[in-house]
Parts: structure tokens; C-alpha cells; sequence
């Protein structure tokens, strides 16, 4: 984590293996919740700077529908109210997907949207920008431990390319082109970047002293193999393993609900970081037309990993037992709407999820071992989130849901 700023939550998801726990004590959320809720335009994610400091990133999307670029915004908000301290300009981006921000261990803040990558100081003022090579969305990067960006084009079709910047110059100083396309975004450990491909799970390694990235031959598994599955979504890497989800094809609209493309069930796909075919998959709901847009969730702790189904509405969790690498059923939450990134509160033992019903978003707090809510609080809005939550400076957390930004916290 050398790479990013020392915050409780400096980038996406936590940290670059995705780990979705805070760096230090986990925010007391006790008892019955409330909320601070703005509406927003298009809300992709919340980062922690220095102390008392809260970033949050939005972006245009009408524009695309008529073939026109779209552009993204960085704000440093009021880590209570919520309302906007500092604005970046108008962020050029083109094609549109939700982009990344991160807090880097120089201070400075970077952004990767559209196909334009920028790097902002704390007061949101733009110091560089930089066009990248493909004329596709670039969804995300992540910060490797020697300060360098990876970053890389959404694809379902062409192979992706990765690209690495240098984050004093914001200039590129290396490609590589992967072997198949990816949607995922990526994930990273150390020097290791890891790429989930359209049917194959595989990594490369950035290597300093010939400031190039190289393809590990030993290190990959198709996980589709003869299946009828779709592509992975993002990967967790935590236990010594890679942990994600497949039949990510789906056609989201407002909600992820019923909205699965391939008729076979979504499964939890496991393999081995230190030989790749030491593998397993295993079905989450065991119902047709299972679909997803995100990880899973990984508790190193208690061994206990949370899989779900966004299209059927069904979350599950499983304790793994790193002897014989067996998954072991412990409960399962049905007519659940979840469908977000999540946050894990590792000292208390429990998740924050979100729960989409008629009435709209709600973020709800979970028993990691038993399933049991414990709390729960409507934020509402007209859209399921599928984005970033982070937690705060101040016994709180936030949730994104594409139209609206919410601050949650236990009512005194």
C-alpha cells in the first residue's frame, strides 16, 4: 500500500486487492441508522485524504446516448453536509464508464475516466491531463507499491491494453497487450497486477529494472472453459486467493434485478495465487439467469467469504477452510437486493451492503457470520447501486448510488 496516501480509505474498494475494509478502526455503527443524503449526478465513488478530507468523483452520462464525449468532476466535500468545498472543472473524458480516483502517496489525486487521465491537487485544480492511446472507456487503475499507475481500456471484443504512467510526468512508460479483452477492473498486490479476462483469470508483473510488464506463463485458469457462463467481474485477492464472480453479462437499467443475460446460474470462482490450478467454482443462488457487476467479498479474519446473485436477489457466505481448500455453507440471505461493492468491518465482524426494494436503495449492516441485520437505513432514489462506498472520518461511512451521495451514521 506503499503507493497510496496513508487514509483510512485513500482508493476504490480500500486498497488494490480490493480488501473493502478500512486501514484502521472500523466507524461504530450501532444501533438504529440515519442519513445525510444530496442528490448528485452520477456518483461513481468516495476517497479519504489527509485527515478530515473527503473526494468525490461524479460524471456526465446523457451526452453519451447521443454519441457526444462526456466528462467527469472531482469535489472535496464537507465530510457532514456533504455540500462542495473545492470543484475541478468539467474532467474531458469521451467515452463513458465510471471511472477511478485514488489519493496517491504523493498527495495528489488522480483520476482515470473516459479515456483521459488527470491529476489533480487537493484543492480539485487541474496540474496535468493525459489522453490515452484507445478510444474506449478506461475503467479505473490501481496504484502498484513503487508509486507507478496501471491502468486499462474496457473491452468485451478486442484484447485490453495496459498501460503504465508515471505519476510525475502523468506520461506513459509502458504497455503491454493482454491476451483476450476484459471488462473487470483491475486488481493489484505488491508489484503484481491481476486481469480478469473475458474467460480467463491471469496476471502480469511490472518489473522496475527494464521498466516493462511482463505476462506470468504459469499463472492463469479459463474459467469459462465449456460452459455457458459470461465474463468476471472484479477480483479480490485475500487467503492466499483470487475470489470473483461470473455471468457478468447483464442489461442494468435502473436496477440489476431480473436483468441476468445467460440462462445458467452465476457461480463464485476461487483460485490459488500461488499455482493457478488449484481452482474451484461453485453456484451462488443455483438459480437461472444469475448475473452480477461486482466482487465478492473475502474476510481473512473468520475465513468467510460472501458471494451473491444480483438478477435473483439472493446473497450467500461460505467459511473456507485453507487446509483442502473447501467452501462450507453458513447462511443465506433470499429477496435480498444487493448488488454494490461492499465495506467489511473487520473489528466488529460485519458487512455493509445495500438492499434494493420498491421503495429504493437501502444500506443495510450484516452479522458476517450469521447473515443477522443488525441495522438499516433507506436512502432511497430511483437506481440499485453497483459503485464504490468508503467509509469516513467520523464514525460514518459513504454510499454512492449513481444519482445521489449519502452519509450514514448511527443516530444519537
Amino acid at each position: 500500500m506503499t503507493g497510496y496516501l496513508a487514509s483510512p480509505w485513500p482508493g476504490e474498494d480500500g486498497t488494490p486487492d480490493r480488501r473493502q475494509a478500512p486501514r484502521g478502526p472500523d466507524p461504530q455503527l450501532a444501533g438504529a441508522l440515519d442519513a445525510t443524503i444530496r442528490p448528485t449526478l452520477m456518483s461513481t465513488m468516495t476517497v479519504l485524504g489527509a485527515p478530515g478530507d473527503v473526494f468525490l468523483l461524479t460524471h456526465s452520462a446523457l451526452r453519451a446516448q447521443v454519441g457526444l464525449p462526456t466528462t467527469a468532476r472531482v469535489e472535496r466535500i464537507d465530510p457532514i453536509t456533504l455540500a462542495p468545498l473545492d470543484q475541478s472543472p468539467r474532467l474531458p473524458g469521451g467515452p463513458m464508464w465510471p471511472g477511478g480516483m485514488a489519493v496517491h502517496a504523493n498527495g495528489d489525486l488522480y483520476v482515470v475516466y473516459g479515456r483521459h487521465a488527470h491529476r489533480l491537487d487537493r484543492r480539485c485544480r487541474v496540474k496535468e491531463s493525459l489522453t490515452l492511446p484507445i478510444d474506449q472507456p478506461y475503467n479505473s487503475f490501481v496504484i502498484l507499491d513503487c508509486g507507478m499507475i496501471v491502468t486499462k481500456n474496457l473491452s468485451d471484443r478486442t484484447p485490453a491494453q495496459l498501460c503504465v504512467i508515471d505519476p510525475a510526468t502523468l506520461r506513459i512508460v509502458a504497455t503491454l497487450t493482454c491476451p483476450e479483452a476484459s471488462i473487470a477492473r483491475l486488481s493489484a498486490r505488491e508489484d503484481a497486477v491481476y486481469i480478469v479476462g473475458v474467460r480467463s483469470i491471469f496476471r502480469v508483473a511490472w518489473d522496475a529494472a527494464s521498466a516493462g510488464l511482463r505476462l506470468d506463463p504459469h499463472w492463469r485458469h479459463d474459467y469459462v472453459g465449456a460452459s455457458r457462463q459470461s465474463y468476471g467481474w472484479d477480483v479480490q485477492l485475500g487467503g492466499g486467493q483470487a475470489w470473483f464472480m461470473d455471468n457478468g453479462h447483464h442489461r442494468y437499467r435502473t436496477s440489476m434485478i431480473g436483468r441476468g443475460v445467460s440462462p445458467t446460474p452465476n457461480r463464485l470462482i476461487r483460485v490459488a495465487l500461488d499455482d493457478a490450478d488449484d481452482h474451484d467454482a461453485i453456484e451462488i443462488s443455483g438459480l437461472p439467469g444469475g448475473s452480477i457487476t461486482n466482487p465478492p467479498l473475502y474476510d481473512p479474519e473468520r475465513r468467510i467469504v460472501i458471494g451473491f446473485d444480483s438478477a435473483n436477489r439472493v446473497m450467500r457466505a461460505w467459511r473456507f477452510d485453507p487446509a483442502d481448500r473447501s467452501l462450507t455453507a453458513l447462511w443465506t440471505q433470499s429477496e435480498f437486493g444487493c448488488a454494490s461493492h461492499m465495506v467489511l468491518l473487520p473489528e466488529s465482524g460485519r458487512i455493509v451492503t445495500n438492499d434494493y426494494r420498491r421503495r429504493g436503495e437501502e444500506v443495510v449492516v450484516l452479522d458476517i457470520m450469521t447473515g443477522t441485520e443488525r441495522a438499516r437505513v433507506r436512502i432511497g432514489g430511483i437506481t440499485q447501486g453497483v459503485v464504490f462506498p468508503s467509509v469516513g472520518w467520523n464514525d460514518d461511512l459513504y454510499w454512492c448510488s449513481m444519482r445521489r451521495v449519502a452519509r450514514i451514521f448511527s443516530r444519537r
